[in-house]
Protein backbone atom coordinates (compact mmCIF):
# COMPACT_ATOMS: atom_id res chain seq x y z
CA UNK A 1 0.00 0.00 0.00
CA UNK A 2 1.79 3.36 -0.92
CA UNK A 3 2.11 6.10 1.35
CA UNK A 4 1.67 8.69 -1.04
CA UNK A 5 -0.55 10.05 -3.87
CA UNK A 6 0.14 11.77 -6.84
CA UNK A 7 -0.47 15.11 -7.36
CA UNK A 8 0.33 17.57 -10.57
CA UNK A 9 0.67 21.38 -11.29
CA UNK A 10 2.07 22.95 -14.37
CA UNK A 11 5.49 22.20 -13.74
CA UNK A 12 4.64 18.53 -13.70
CA UNK A 13 3.89 15.47 -11.29
CA UNK A 14 5.30 15.33 -7.82
CA UNK A 15 4.25 12.94 -4.69
CA UNK A 16 3.00 14.00 -1.82
CA UNK A 17 2.07 11.92 1.52
CA UNK A 18 -1.09 10.57 1.32
CA UNK A 19 -2.77 11.93 4.19
CA UNK A 20 -1.53 15.45 3.90
CA UNK A 21 -3.57 18.40 2.94
CA UNK A 22 -1.30 20.47 1.32
CA UNK A 23 -0.73 19.46 -2.28
CA UNK A 24 1.81 20.52 -4.77
CA UNK A 25 2.68 23.84 -4.68
CA UNK A 26 3.42 23.34 -0.95
CA UNK A 27 5.21 19.72 -1.21
CA UNK A 28 7.39 21.27 -4.06
CA UNK A 29 8.71 24.20 -1.35
CA UNK A 30 8.87 21.49 1.38
CA UNK A 31 11.76 20.14 -1.41
CA UNK A 32 13.17 23.24 -2.00
CA UNK A 33 13.61 24.99 1.10
CA UNK A 34 15.24 22.85 3.70
CA UNK A 35 16.73 25.95 5.20
CA UNK A 36 16.30 26.95 9.10
CA UNK A 37 13.50 24.22 10.37
CA UNK A 38 11.73 27.47 11.61
CA UNK A 39 8.28 27.48 10.99
CA UNK A 40 5.43 30.65 10.75
CA UNK A 41 4.11 31.17 14.76
CA UNK A 42 0.57 30.36 15.55
CA UNK A 43 -0.81 34.08 15.35
CA UNK A 44 0.49 34.39 11.92
CA UNK A 45 -1.44 30.74 10.78
CA UNK A 46 -4.06 32.28 12.98
CA UNK A 47 -4.20 34.97 10.81
CA UNK A 48 -4.11 33.20 7.69
CA UNK A 49 -7.31 31.35 8.41
CA UNK A 50 -9.20 34.32 9.58
CA UNK A 51 -8.45 36.53 5.80
CA UNK A 52 -9.41 33.25 4.20
CA UNK A 53 -12.75 33.08 5.96
CA UNK A 54 -13.36 36.55 5.86
CA UNK A 55 -12.88 36.42 1.13
CA UNK A 56 -15.08 32.93 1.62
CA UNK A 57 -18.31 35.17 3.92
CA UNK A 58 -17.47 37.93 1.44
CA UNK A 59 -17.10 36.69 -1.80
CA UNK A 60 -20.70 34.86 -0.73
CA UNK A 61 -22.35 37.87 -0.08
CA UNK A 62 -21.07 39.09 -3.11
CA UNK A 63 -22.64 36.17 -5.09
CA UNK A 64 -19.52 35.13 -6.58
CA UNK A 65 -19.09 31.92 -4.50
CA UNK A 66 -21.39 28.64 -4.59
CA UNK A 67 -22.90 29.04 -0.63
CA UNK A 68 -22.30 25.07 -0.17
CA UNK A 69 -18.50 25.74 -1.50
CA UNK A 70 -18.12 28.75 0.59
CA UNK A 71 -19.67 27.47 3.93
CA UNK A 72 -17.49 24.29 3.75
CA UNK A 73 -14.12 27.07 2.99
CA UNK A 74 -14.98 28.63 5.97
CA UNK A 75 -15.38 25.77 8.11
CA UNK A 76 -11.84 24.80 7.21
CA UNK A 77 -10.75 28.01 7.62
CA UNK A 78 -12.19 27.44 11.29
CA UNK A 79 -10.27 24.87 12.13
CA UNK A 80 -7.08 26.61 10.64
CA UNK A 81 -7.90 29.39 13.13
CA UNK A 82 -8.09 27.28 15.67
CA UNK A 83 -4.81 25.76 15.54
CA UNK A 84 -6.72 22.16 14.53
CA UNK A 85 -4.18 21.91 11.12
CA UNK A 86 -0.65 23.41 12.39
CA UNK A 87 0.61 20.53 11.47
CA UNK A 88 -0.23 20.95 8.23
CA UNK A 89 1.68 24.10 7.77
CA UNK A 90 5.27 22.65 7.12
CA UNK A 91 6.91 25.92 5.51
CA UNK A 92 10.32 27.02 6.28
CA UNK A 93 9.93 30.87 6.89
CA UNK A 94 12.98 30.80 4.21
CA UNK A 95 11.08 30.81 1.11
CA UNK A 96 10.08 32.40 -1.66
CA UNK A 97 10.15 36.29 -0.43
CA UNK A 98 6.18 37.49 -0.96
CA UNK A 99 5.39 34.52 0.80
CA UNK A 100 3.57 32.86 -1.96
CA UNK A 101 4.13 29.05 -0.65
CA UNK A 102 2.50 29.59 2.27
CA UNK A 103 -0.38 31.19 0.78
CA UNK A 104 -1.05 28.29 -1.17
CA UNK A 105 0.08 26.00 1.34
CA UNK A 106 -3.16 27.67 3.54
CA UNK A 107 -4.96 27.50 -0.22
CA UNK A 108 -4.51 23.74 -0.54
CA UNK A 109 -5.02 22.72 3.06
CA UNK A 110 -8.29 24.92 3.24
CA UNK A 111 -9.02 23.68 -0.05
CA UNK A 112 -8.71 19.81 0.64
CA UNK A 113 -10.31 20.19 3.97
CA UNK A 114 -13.20 21.80 3.03
CA UNK A 115 -13.62 19.35 0.13
CA UNK A 116 -13.28 16.21 2.41
CA UNK A 117 -16.06 18.04 4.61
CA UNK A 118 -17.90 17.83 1.37
CA UNK A 119 -17.13 14.04 1.24
CA UNK A 120 -14.94 13.72 -0.95
CA UNK A 121 -10.96 12.62 -1.60
CA UNK A 122 -7.44 14.32 -0.79
CA UNK A 123 -5.98 15.80 -3.56
CA UNK A 124 -9.29 15.45 -5.80
CA UNK A 125 -9.29 20.03 -6.43
CA UNK A 126 -12.73 19.72 -6.81
CA UNK A 127 -15.52 20.75 -6.52
CA UNK A 128 -13.25 23.67 -4.21
CA UNK A 129 -10.13 24.39 -5.61
CA UNK A 130 -7.49 26.16 -3.78
CA UNK A 131 -7.00 28.84 -6.05
CA UNK A 132 -10.21 29.40 -8.24
CA UNK A 133 -12.07 29.04 -4.91
CA UNK A 134 -10.01 29.59 -1.35
CA UNK A 135 -7.92 32.28 -3.18
CA UNK A 136 -10.78 33.80 -4.65
CA UNK A 137 -10.46 37.88 -5.10
CA UNK A 138 -6.81 37.07 -3.29
CA UNK A 139 -3.04 37.12 -3.96
CA UNK A 140 -0.12 36.50 -2.29
CA UNK A 141 0.56 39.92 -2.80
CA UNK A 142 -1.80 40.99 -0.19
CA UNK A 143 -3.34 38.23 1.77
CA UNK A 144 0.55 37.68 3.66
CA UNK A 145 1.25 41.46 4.48
CA UNK A 146 -2.00 41.61 5.91
CA UNK A 147 -1.49 38.52 7.78
CA UNK A 148 1.66 40.02 8.96
CA UNK A 149 -0.38 43.26 9.77
CA UNK A 150 -2.83 41.00 11.83
CA UNK A 151 -0.70 38.76 13.37
CA UNK A 152 1.71 41.93 14.89
CA UNK A 153 -1.40 44.06 16.21
CA UNK A 154 -2.74 41.36 17.91
CA UNK A 155 0.80 40.22 19.31
CA UNK A 156 1.28 43.51 20.47
CA UNK A 157 -1.84 44.46 22.04
CA UNK A 158 -2.39 40.90 23.62
CA UNK A 159 1.46 40.18 25.07
CA UNK A 160 3.58 43.12 24.39
CA UNK A 161 1.97 46.19 25.66
CA UNK A 162 0.28 44.42 28.82
CA UNK A 163 3.98 42.61 29.29
CA UNK A 164 5.22 46.40 29.23
CA UNK A 165 3.00 47.98 31.90
CA UNK A 166 3.22 45.27 34.20
CA UNK A 167 6.99 46.15 34.20
CA UNK A 168 6.14 49.86 34.46
CA UNK A 169 3.97 49.17 37.05
CA UNK A 170 6.61 47.15 39.03
CA UNK A 171 9.48 50.02 38.43
CA UNK A 172 6.68 53.01 39.83
CA UNK A 173 6.57 51.33 42.95
CA UNK A 174 10.28 50.54 43.44
CA UNK A 175 10.78 54.25 42.66
CA UNK A 176 8.24 55.25 45.64
CA UNK A 177 9.63 52.57 47.72
CA UNK A 178 12.73 53.81 47.46
CA UNK A 179 12.05 57.75 47.35
CA UNK A 180 13.36 58.79 50.93
CA UNK A 181 16.96 57.06 49.77
CA UNK A 182 19.63 58.86 49.08
CA UNK A 183 22.51 58.23 46.93
CA UNK A 184 25.39 59.30 45.37
CA UNK A 185 24.80 59.63 41.26
CA UNK A 186 27.26 58.90 38.91
CA UNK A 187 28.15 60.28 35.53
CA UNK A 188 30.48 58.64 33.40
CA UNK A 189 30.90 56.28 36.18
CA UNK A 190 32.34 58.87 38.46
CA UNK A 191 31.12 60.58 41.36
CA UNK A 192 28.29 63.07 40.40
CA UNK A 193 26.04 65.73 42.71
CA UNK A 194 23.50 63.31 44.98
CA UNK A 195 20.26 61.89 43.76
CA UNK A 196 17.77 59.88 45.59
CA UNK A 197 17.35 56.20 44.50
CA UNK A 198 13.74 56.70 43.76
CA UNK A 199 14.62 59.49 41.45
CA UNK A 200 16.63 56.98 39.55
CA UNK A 201 13.98 54.34 39.33
CA UNK A 202 11.37 56.66 38.48
CA UNK A 203 13.81 57.42 35.16
CA UNK A 204 13.29 53.18 34.12
CA UNK A 205 9.14 54.14 34.63
CA UNK A 206 9.29 56.99 31.95
CA UNK A 207 11.65 55.06 29.60
CA UNK A 208 9.48 52.15 29.66
CA UNK A 209 5.92 54.48 29.84
CA UNK A 210 7.76 56.34 26.40
CA UNK A 211 8.15 52.88 24.91
CA UNK A 212 4.25 52.06 25.52
CA UNK A 213 3.32 55.26 23.70
CA UNK A 214 6.34 54.30 20.76
CA UNK A 215 4.48 51.00 20.57
CA UNK A 216 1.49 52.21 20.88
CA UNK A 217 1.62 54.64 18.00
CA UNK A 218 2.57 52.15 16.10
CA UNK A 219 0.00 50.40 15.83
CA UNK A 220 -2.01 53.20 13.26
CA UNK A 221 0.60 52.14 10.87
CA UNK A 222 -0.89 48.15 11.52
CA UNK A 223 -3.89 48.53 11.38
CA UNK A 224 -4.12 49.38 7.59
CA UNK A 225 -4.57 46.03 5.92
CA UNK A 226 -3.28 45.32 2.32
CA UNK A 227 -5.73 43.01 1.24
CA UNK A 228 -7.92 43.84 -1.82
CA UNK A 229 -4.91 45.25 -3.64
CA UNK A 230 -4.52 41.60 -5.49
CA UNK A 231 -1.43 40.84 -7.23
CA UNK A 232 0.20 44.98 -7.48
CA UNK A 233 -2.17 46.85 -5.91
CA UNK A 234 -4.34 47.39 -8.45
CA UNK A 235 -7.05 44.90 -6.81
CA UNK A 236 -7.39 43.13 -10.62
CA UNK A 237 -9.70 40.12 -10.26
CA UNK A 238 -11.33 41.45 -6.66
CA UNK A 239 -14.70 42.65 -6.68
CA UNK A 240 -14.51 46.74 -5.76
CA UNK A 241 -15.98 45.58 -2.06
CA UNK A 242 -14.20 42.76 -1.67
CA UNK A 243 -11.54 44.50 0.56
CA UNK A 244 -13.89 46.86 2.64
CA UNK A 245 -16.28 44.11 3.60
CA UNK A 246 -13.27 41.82 4.63
CA UNK A 247 -11.51 44.05 7.08
CA UNK A 248 -14.88 44.82 8.81
CA UNK A 249 -15.14 41.07 8.67
CA UNK A 250 -11.73 40.99 10.19
CA UNK A 251 -12.25 43.85 12.60
CA UNK A 252 -15.31 42.06 14.28
CA UNK A 253 -13.55 38.86 14.93
CA UNK A 254 -10.15 40.53 16.64
CA UNK A 255 -12.27 42.80 18.01
CA UNK A 256 -9.27 44.92 16.47
CA UNK A 257 -10.01 48.53 14.55
CA UNK A 258 -8.33 47.27 10.90
CA UNK A 259 -8.50 49.58 7.73
CA UNK A 260 -8.60 49.15 4.28
CA UNK A 261 -4.87 50.23 3.14
CA UNK A 262 -5.11 54.16 2.71
CA UNK A 263 -2.53 53.18 -0.72
CA UNK A 264 -2.35 49.75 -2.00
CA UNK A 265 0.03 50.22 -3.79
CA UNK A 266 2.35 51.84 -0.84
CA UNK A 267 0.74 48.43 1.53
CA UNK A 268 2.80 46.24 -1.27
CA UNK A 269 5.57 48.13 -2.71
CA UNK A 270 7.09 48.50 1.08
CA UNK A 271 6.62 47.42 4.53
CA UNK A 272 7.41 50.53 5.72
CA UNK A 273 4.93 50.03 8.61
CA UNK A 274 6.96 47.06 9.68
CA UNK A 275 9.72 48.93 10.06
CA UNK A 276 8.38 51.77 12.00
CA UNK A 277 6.85 49.04 14.10
CA UNK A 278 10.67 47.03 14.84
CA UNK A 279 11.97 50.38 15.35
CA UNK A 280 9.58 51.43 18.46
CA UNK A 281 10.25 47.47 19.91
CA UNK A 282 13.74 48.00 19.07
CA UNK A 283 13.84 51.45 21.12
CA UNK A 284 12.22 49.41 24.51
CA UNK A 285 14.90 46.67 24.26
CA UNK A 286 17.47 49.32 24.37
CA UNK A 287 15.91 51.05 27.09
CA UNK A 288 15.14 47.54 28.88
CA UNK A 289 18.76 46.80 28.24
CA UNK A 290 19.76 49.99 30.32
CA UNK A 291 18.04 49.32 33.05
CA UNK A 292 18.80 45.97 33.26
CA UNK A 293 22.77 46.92 33.20
CA UNK A 294 22.42 49.62 35.74
CA UNK A 295 20.93 47.47 38.27
CA UNK A 296 23.87 45.06 37.29
CA UNK A 297 26.30 48.03 38.37
CA UNK A 298 24.39 48.75 41.22
CA UNK A 299 23.77 45.42 42.80
CA UNK A 300 27.98 44.57 41.94
CA UNK A 301 29.97 42.76 44.69
CA UNK A 302 28.76 42.10 47.13
CA UNK A 303 32.20 42.63 48.58
CA UNK A 304 33.92 44.29 46.14
CA UNK A 305 31.45 46.01 43.95
CA UNK A 306 29.19 48.75 44.54
CA UNK A 307 26.48 46.76 46.84
CA UNK A 308 24.04 49.24 46.83
CA UNK A 309 21.20 47.14 45.29
CA UNK A 310 20.04 43.63 46.09
CA UNK A 311 18.55 41.77 43.47
CA UNK A 312 16.56 38.68 44.57
CA UNK A 313 18.89 35.49 44.64
CA UNK A 314 16.86 32.90 42.09
CA UNK A 315 19.52 30.63 41.90
CA UNK A 316 22.95 29.78 41.94
CA UNK A 317 25.59 31.53 40.37
CA UNK A 318 28.67 29.13 39.82
CA UNK A 319 29.39 25.58 39.36
CA UNK A 320 32.57 25.80 41.62
CA UNK A 321 32.33 29.13 43.38
CA UNK A 322 29.99 28.35 46.27
CA UNK A 323 27.47 30.94 47.15
CA UNK A 324 27.85 32.94 44.31
CA UNK A 325 24.88 34.16 42.94
CA UNK A 326 24.36 36.51 40.11
CA UNK A 327 22.47 38.91 38.15
CA UNK A 328 20.53 36.26 35.97
CA UNK A 329 17.40 38.14 34.98
CA UNK A 330 18.95 41.10 33.76
CA UNK A 331 21.62 39.10 31.86
CA UNK A 332 18.64 37.21 30.24
CA UNK A 333 16.99 40.59 29.35
CA UNK A 334 20.13 41.98 27.88
CA UNK A 335 20.57 38.98 25.61
CA UNK A 336 16.87 39.56 24.41
CA UNK A 337 17.74 43.30 23.99
CA UNK A 338 20.44 41.89 21.67
CA UNK A 339 18.64 39.82 19.83
CA UNK A 340 15.73 41.93 19.10
CA UNK A 341 18.45 44.75 17.99
CA UNK A 342 19.29 42.42 15.33
CA UNK A 343 16.49 41.41 14.41
CA UNK A 344 15.52 45.37 13.93
CA UNK A 345 18.26 45.36 11.29
CA UNK A 346 17.00 42.42 9.49
CA UNK A 347 13.79 43.71 9.24
CA UNK A 348 15.27 47.20 7.58
CA UNK A 349 17.70 45.54 5.08
CA UNK A 350 14.91 43.53 4.34
CA UNK A 351 12.55 46.54 3.08
CA UNK A 352 15.50 48.61 1.98
CA UNK A 353 15.59 45.32 -0.59
CA UNK A 354 11.66 46.00 -1.57
CA UNK A 355 11.86 46.13 -5.40
CA UNK A 356 9.45 48.23 -7.92
CA UNK A 357 6.11 47.05 -6.80
CA UNK A 358 6.73 43.74 -4.07
CA UNK A 359 8.50 43.45 -0.64
CA UNK A 360 10.00 40.32 -1.06
CA UNK A 361 11.44 39.47 2.34
CA UNK A 362 8.31 39.56 3.87
CA UNK A 363 8.65 35.83 5.06
CA UNK A 364 11.76 36.53 7.19
CA UNK A 365 10.24 40.30 8.05
CA UNK A 366 7.22 38.74 9.79
CA UNK A 367 9.34 36.26 11.89
CA UNK A 368 11.67 38.10 12.78
CA UNK A 369 9.09 41.06 14.03
CA UNK A 370 7.12 38.29 15.89
CA UNK A 371 9.82 36.82 17.45
CA UNK A 372 10.28 40.18 18.85
CA UNK A 373 7.46 41.11 20.47
CA UNK A 374 7.48 37.25 21.94
CA UNK A 375 10.61 37.85 23.12
CA UNK A 376 10.35 41.31 24.52
CA UNK A 377 6.50 40.82 25.88
CA UNK A 378 8.09 37.43 28.05
CA UNK A 379 11.09 39.51 28.63
CA UNK A 380 8.99 42.13 30.65
CA UNK A 381 7.37 40.16 32.55
CA UNK A 382 10.40 37.75 33.71
CA UNK A 383 12.27 40.78 34.39
CA UNK A 384 9.12 42.41 36.65
CA UNK A 385 8.40 39.63 38.85
CA UNK A 386 11.74 38.10 39.28
CA UNK A 387 13.86 40.66 39.45
CA UNK A 388 12.40 44.25 39.84
CA UNK A 389 9.31 43.00 42.80
CA UNK A 390 12.14 41.79 44.84
CA UNK A 391 14.98 44.82 44.83
CA UNK A 392 15.66 45.75 47.91
CA UNK A 393 18.28 48.96 48.59
CA UNK A 394 21.39 48.87 51.14
CA UNK A 395 20.41 52.20 52.53
CA UNK A 396 23.33 52.81 54.51
CA UNK A 397 25.61 52.09 51.81
CA UNK A 398 23.78 54.14 49.68
CA UNK A 399 24.24 57.15 52.63
CA UNK A 400 27.84 56.64 53.21
CA UNK A 401 28.80 57.00 49.39
CA UNK A 402 26.52 59.98 49.10
CA UNK A 403 27.68 62.11 52.11
CA UNK A 404 31.29 61.27 51.04
CA UNK A 405 30.85 62.29 47.30
CA UNK A 406 33.54 64.92 46.81
CA UNK A 407 30.67 66.17 44.76
CA UNK A 408 28.81 67.50 47.08
CA UNK A 409 31.07 70.43 46.47
CA UNK A 410 28.97 71.50 43.47
CA UNK A 411 26.59 73.30 46.02
CA UNK A 412 29.50 75.17 47.54
CA UNK A 413 29.50 77.34 43.27
CA UNK A 414 26.97 79.78 44.81
CA UNK A 415 28.71 80.39 47.63
CA UNK A 416 32.42 80.21 47.86
CA UNK A 417 32.52 80.32 43.39
CA UNK A 418 33.60 77.28 41.26
CA UNK A 419 37.13 77.99 41.77
CA UNK A 420 37.73 77.22 45.51
CA UNK A 421 34.87 74.77 45.40
CA UNK A 422 36.98 72.59 43.01
CA UNK A 423 39.78 72.63 45.52
CA UNK A 424 37.47 71.52 48.10
CA UNK A 425 36.60 68.68 45.87
CA UNK A 426 39.93 67.96 45.77
CA UNK A 427 41.04 68.13 49.11
CA UNK A 428 37.98 65.33 49.93
CA UNK A 429 39.17 63.49 47.61
CA UNK A 430 42.51 63.29 48.79
CA UNK A 431 42.03 63.22 52.40
CA UNK A 432 38.54 60.99 52.87
CA UNK A 433 37.45 63.87 54.72
CA UNK A 434 33.95 64.78 53.64
CA UNK A 435 32.75 68.21 52.35
CA UNK A 436 31.12 69.09 55.03
CA UNK A 437 33.81 68.31 57.66
CA UNK A 438 36.36 70.18 55.45
CA UNK A 439 34.57 73.46 55.07
CA UNK A 440 33.52 73.04 58.92
CA UNK A 441 37.08 72.88 59.68
CA UNK A 442 38.20 76.14 56.94
CA UNK A 443 35.35 78.08 58.45
CA UNK A 444 33.42 78.77 55.50
CA UNK A 445 30.39 77.61 56.72
CA UNK A 446 29.09 77.12 60.88
CA UNK A 447 28.83 73.40 61.69
CA UNK A 448 24.60 73.83 61.49
CA UNK A 449 24.75 75.25 58.48
CA UNK A 450 26.50 73.28 57.00
CA UNK A 451 24.91 70.56 58.14
CA UNK A 452 21.92 71.87 56.63
CA UNK A 453 23.40 72.86 53.56
CA UNK A 454 25.04 70.08 52.27
CA UNK A 455 22.88 67.19 53.52
CA UNK A 456 22.57 64.61 50.40
CA UNK A 457 19.03 64.80 50.87
CA UNK A 458 18.63 68.66 50.91
CA UNK A 459 20.47 68.62 47.55
CA UNK A 460 18.53 66.42 46.07
CA UNK A 461 15.57 68.95 46.16
CA UNK A 462 16.24 72.10 44.09
CA UNK A 463 13.18 73.54 44.85
CA UNK A 464 13.83 73.94 48.51
CA UNK A 465 16.98 75.35 47.52
CA UNK A 466 17.03 78.48 50.22
CA UNK A 467 20.49 80.04 48.67
CA UNK A 468 19.96 80.14 45.18
CA UNK A 469 20.80 78.29 42.00
CA UNK A 470 24.68 77.68 41.08
CA UNK A 471 25.38 77.38 37.04
CA UNK A 472 25.60 74.15 35.55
Amino acid sequence: MTDHRVEKDFLGELKVPKDAYWGAQTQRAIENFPISGIRFGRRFIYSLGLIKRAAAETNMELDLLEGRLGKAIAKAADEVMDGKLDPQFPLDVFQTGSGTSTNMNANEVIANRANEILGHALGEKGPIHPNDHVNMGQSSNDVIPTAIHIAALLAIDQDLLPALRDLEDSLAKKAKEFDPVVKAARTHLMDATPIRLGQEFSGYVSQIDHGIRRVSASRGALAELAIGGTAVGTGINAHPDFPGRVVEKISSTTQAKFRVAENHFESQAAQDALVETSGAIRTVAVSMMKISNDLRWMASGPHTGLRELNLPAVQPGSSIMPGKVNPVIPEAVMQVAATVIGNDVAITVGNSHSNLDLCTMMPMMSQRLQQNIELLGNAARVFAHRCIDGISANVETLLKYAESSPAIATKLNTIIGYEKAAEIAKEAGRTGKTVKQIVVEKGILGAEEAERVLDPKYLTEPSKDLLGTGGG
